[in-house]
């Protein structure tokens, strides 16, 4: 559960922190408490696992980006915990999580998310992915991009 002051805070980050040299200060600030106290409310949130992270979601393409793959692997689900902890450490990997499958048609298990300046640069990546799954993978694919969707999570309205 959440306080309305968890709630307000939450409001006042969705939409993403100031871009200014002390924004934490300046949101404590707008919501009239000490910054110090704000930290200590997003950790506590944290590690109650109602906020996941703050984190930047840069426009790839604008990055010049401009090929981005999904790629999916069938892996052995006892090795699954340890080797997606270590396709989701790659530099170039920006998010990798695993999901049951839904066979027959889709056998898929592991999902990393690699981005390129060209599809020949995300087949690299995806080579490097490959090499350290090996044996424990049986199946794969990629699933490129053609545009990019609204990326946001769930929003909170402030409650009044």
């Amino acid at each position: 559960m959440i306080d309305a002051k968890d709630r307000e805070i939450i409001a006042a980050l969705q939409g993403g922190l100031p871009l200014v040299p002390a924004p934490y200060a300046q949101v404590a600030e707008t919501l009239g408490m000490d910054e110090d106290a704000l930290l200590y409310r997003l950790a506590d949130l944290k590690s109650r696992s109602v906020i996941r992270r703050i984190a930047a979601a840069p426009n790839h393409y604008k990055l010049g980006m401009t090929a981005n793959g999904m790629t999916v692997w069938d892996v052995k689900d006892d090795q699954i915990a340890e080797l997606g902890t270590q396709i989701g450490a790659l530099p170039f990997v920006t998010h990798c999580y695993e999901r049951p499958r839904a066979l027959p048609d889709w056998p898929y298990n592991l999902f990393a998310m690699v981005h390129g300046k060209d599809r020949k640069e995300v087949e690299k990546k995806r080579a490097e992915i490959s090499a350290i799954l090996g044996g424990a993978c049986r199946a794969k694919d990629i699933l490129y991009s053609t545009r990019i969707l609204k990326k946001t999570g769930l929003r909170l309205k402030a409650k009044g």
